[in-house]
């Protein structure tokens, strides 16, 4: 089953996205997300989100700058405090 993804700033929704799978720069560390994983909340580092559309796909990178990420059982919400590039 895919995993629901949203990536969100503060001036808009930038993503809403089934994926296979996210890996957020939490700030104790790399965090990977997939379909199913317990609940949590976490304060991200400047840093790569890099999302995986499918198994075994290359990721997408993202870079974002602070904020947090939410893991809920609709999915995974970033709430990124701005995106570069």
């Amino acid at each position: 089953m895919p995993l629901h993804f949203e990536l969100v700033t503060p001036e808009k929704l930038v993503r809403s996205d089934e994926v296979h799978m996210v890996v957020v720069p939490g700030s104790e560390g790399e965090l990977g997300v997939l379909e199913g994983h317990a609940p949590f909340m976490t304060t991200m580092k400047d840093g790569l989100l890099k999302v995986y559309k499918t198994e075994g796909a290359s990721p997408e990178e993202i870079a974002v700058r602070g904020g947090f990420a939410e893991v809920a059982a609709s999915g995974l919400t970033v709430l990124a405090e701005r995106i570069e590039g």
